[in-house]
């Protein structure tokens, strides 16, 4: 199956998604130099930008031609954002998309502080837009994402967490934004509830199946693709559903071994469990789960029009499940 890459799919929005860039910027101005350092970091640091091109073509795809989806594509960006800053904080993570992250050049305490500035900054720009369902459902997604957060911080160094905990936790932590940032296009367009429950359904399935692979891709990328250090989420402690197949389907010896270094942690066991992984099949297993979820994605928006934008949704969820980094 053949891939599109992302710069074509957002061709469609190149120039919406320019003027969310020049949204990104001009928000993120602050009189405290540190503030500003640290965001223009972070936000100078690439990305697929998912979150703010799925707010633009999910209110394309809906027949919306305005321009109040720069503004809501901008506090998703700077949500998303946040939750990296203080993530890497959280899992001490070195690595992000290639370059040191914030929390490594600028230290703990900056990074989560300015977190703290990118979340407040996206609540005063929501404000600004005056939509309570907006704010309704932007303020009911970070909630969500927090509790996300702090259930995959129970579930660490958990050997018992089985696949339906961890379908539970991404749902919270990653897919609830995409479900909020297709959602948001929706609400633009001023589609039909069942319209806008299609594309928020959409937006959940899409997120579901983007963290599956990202973490099959802790076990399978290349670092130079992915931009982070492989093996981080054993490091870590964190039972991702490559780790729970194995435990549940790999020989005995195997699921003692993961078992072992989930409880642990560190990465001196990465080698023997990455073998036992790619032997178990458990890396095929995700990818088709995620396969399974995308296309739930690309079902939910099934009665849209057939137009440039929805076919680019279509094209994304491909992307999403199908991609190397």
């Amino acid at each position: 199956m053949r891939i599109l890459p992302l710069t074509q799919l957002y061709a469609l929005i190149g120039e919406d998604m320019q003027a969310v860039d020049a949204v990104i910027r001009q928000q993120l101005y602050s009189e405290v130099a540190l503030v500003r350092q640290v965001a223009e970091y972070i936000t100078a640091g690439g990305g697929k930008r998912m979150r703010p091109a799925l707010v633009l073509l999910a209110a394309g795809a809906l027949g919306y031609t305005g321009r109040q989806q720069h503004e809501l594509a901008a506090v998703v960006e700077f949500i998303h954002t946040a939750t990296l800053l203080h993530d890497d904080v959280v899992d001490a993570s070195e690595l992000r998309r290639g370059r040191e992250t914030a929390n490594t050049v600028f230290g703990n305490a900056a990074s989560v502080l300015v977190g703290d500035f990118l979340y407040s900054r996206a609540f005063q720009i929501m404000v600004q837009v005056g939509d309570m369902r907006v704010m309704r459902v932007l303020s009911d997604a970070t909630n969500i994402i927090a509790e996300g957060e702090v259930l995959q911080l129970m579930n660490c160094h958990d050997a018992n967490v089985d696949e339906a905990n961890y379908l539970q936790v991404i749902r919270y932590k990653t897919a609830r934004l995409f479900e909020a940032a297709a959602q948001l296009g929706a609400i633009t367009a001023g589609a039909s509830p069942e319209a806008e429950r299609g594309m928020a359904g959409y937006g959940m399935y899409l997120g579901m199946a983007f963290q599956l692979v990202d973490d099959v891709l802790d076990y399978s990328g290349q670092e130079a693709d992915t931009g982070k250090h492989l093996g981080d989420d054993l490091a870590e402690g964190k039972p991702t559903l490559p780790l729970i197949y194995v435990m549940q389907h790999g020989a005995p010896e195997e699921a003692a071994r993961v078992k072992k270094a989930i409880e642990q942690g560190g990465r001196d066991d990465f080698p023997a469990v990455l073998a036992a992984i790619r032997r178990s099949g458990a890396l095929d297993y995700a990818r088709q789960c995620a396969r399974k979820t995308a296309e739930q994605a690309r079902a939910a928006i099934s009665l849209l029009p057939d137009t440039n934008y929805k076919r680019s949704l279509l094209e994304l969820a491909a992307f999403a499940v199908e991609r190397s980094h």
